[in-house]
């Protein structure tokens, strides 16, 4: 059965993502990209935690469109993960999502208002 309409229900950045504008010479964009379309056509959408990781993945990969820092944090940081040879699709994944959230957890921004008198 062809579920593709059911999937895009759950990523609402899924053309941002597939068309987003990166430089020839990145390489990572575009393996990143392609990640996320074999995986996100590759869940089973009855299996609520695949589900879950896939609305996770289409936030994820929009910051990553829309936020520089993050996008240079994670070119530098996915090239030196480890991915087991078993379900590397899905290991790959699980490290894109643990990159970002270290990223969230650790990363703070200084907002500075300024004032005039």
């Amino acid at each position: 059965m062809n579920n593709n309409n059911e999937v895009l229900k759950y990523c609402p950045n899924y053309y941002n993502i597939v068309n987003f504008d990166f430089q020839e010479d990145d390489l990572v964009s575009d393996k990143l990209i392609k990640i996320y379309k074999s995986y996100i056509f590759s869940i089973d959408i009855l299996n609520q935690e695949e589900v879950a990781k896939l609305q996770e993945l289409d936030r994820v990969l929009s910051n990553y469109i829309h936020d520089y820092l993050f996008r240079s944090t994670l070119q530098k940081e996915i090239v030196t993960v480890k991915v087991k040879r078993e379900n590397i699709l899905q290991n790959l994944v699980d490290s894109i999502l643990k990159i970002f959230n270290n990223y969230e957890e650790y990363t703070t921004r200084k907002i500075y208002v300024s004032r005039w008198i």
